[in-house]
């Protein structure tokens, strides 16, 4: 209990020292587009494979499930967007980025603790946590836009399954899917969204900036730090689903 209250003040003393004496834009600026290319980029294609045929997966299932002829069969495509918008999207692909981005993070920081190349930037006299954690930051403030991208697809995919596989009309899937839309909960997604990106990208940095060992050591912080980042957003969600969905 000890060690876990220590790790956690830990964590926010480095919070704090991120922020603490920027490095020169003109370096920064190269560093915060590698980081966008890395981790938002480079996470398109599985976020958008993994999008596309759970929501297929999820209109199909809502399909057999409506055994009752007296109920729409708009349901389905209302069923697939609240699913998607509400939990999928945000949450499920979080946890699929803490093990994906997460690892990456932890790994290649974890690798420069190793090598002794964060201790030739703080012998420069280089902020190494400014340096190496806030690109990383800035870089997922864009996470919010492959969620959008996620929330489309799985859409789409719900779209082709239920009408090419028989189960929906196309008319009744699109009126479906405008069914007693509620604007807040696409703020709702969003929001946890931002917050679970602050988490991905602070977390697996903290686990390979802290990291002590050689090269084994860095694939168990790598470990580490995906379970504690699932974790986290799994509570996170939780609270945030109850402050601001349970009224």
């Amino acid at each position: 209990m000890i060690k876990a209250l220590h790790q956690i003040g830990r964590y926010f003393l480095m919070l704090k020292e991120v922020f603490n004496k920027p490095t020169k834009w003109q370096v920064m600026r190269p560093l915060i587009y590698k980081e966008i290319d890395d981790l938002i980029i480079g996470s398109m294609g599985i976020v958008a494979f993994i999008s596309f045929f759970i929501g297929g997966v999820v209109a199909i299932q809502t399909a057999l499930n409506l055994t009752n002829p007296l109920i729409p069969k708009s349901l389905i495509a209302f069923a697939t967007r609240q699913s998607v918008i509400l939990e999928f999207s945000p949450t499920f692909i979080s946890i699929i980025m803490a093990g994906r981005a997460g690892s990456y993070i932890t790994s290649s920081i974890g690798t420069m603790r190793v090598t002794e190349q964060i201790d030739a930037l703080e012998v420069m006299g280089v902020n190494s946590l400014n340096y190496l954690v806030f690109p990383k930051i800035i870089a997922f403030l864009l996470y919010p836009f492959v969620i959008s991208i996620s929330m489309f697809l799985g859409i789409l995919g719900g779209w082709l399954a239920g009408v090419y596989g028989g189960f929906i009309g196309s008319e009744e899937f699109l009126q479906g899917i405008q069914r007693e839309f509620i604007p807040f909960h696409v703020f709702y997604a969003f929001f946890k969204t931002a917050v679970f990106g602050f988490v991905l990208a602070t977390i697996p940095s903290f686990h390979g900036f802290y990291m002590k060992g050689g090269a084994l050591e860095v694939g168990k912080a790598s470990t580490t730090s995906f379970v504690w980042c699932s974790v986290v957003i799994i509570l996170i969600n939780y609270i945030i689903t109850t402050l601001l969905l349970s009224q």
